[in-house]
């Protein structure tokens, strides 16, 4: 195999990690609407967990991201 097919297949497979972000996101928000509409006096309490989960799943997202940019552009 040469080298830059190697290349775009790991940015390809590093790139995958915006697909895990992306559900990793949906489950947040969804979980968090569903518990907000079964009891909003205790939705105000759960924003803080929801803002850290979304920003650790979004730099999840994004360190792949990142990767797969540092690998294509690398010599």
């Amino acid at each position: 195999m040469e080298a830059e097919a190697a290349k775009f297949i790991g940015a390809g497979l590093a790139g995958m990690a915006l697909i895990g972000a992306g559900i990793g996101i949906g489950n947040i928000f969804a979980n968090y609407l569903s518990g907000a509409l079964r009891n909003p006096s205790a939705a105000a309490g759960q924003r803080t967990n929801l803002l850290l989960g979304f920003a650790l799943c979004e730099a999840t997202g994004l360190f792949g991201f990142v990767l797969a940019m540092i690998i294509l552009n690398s010599n």
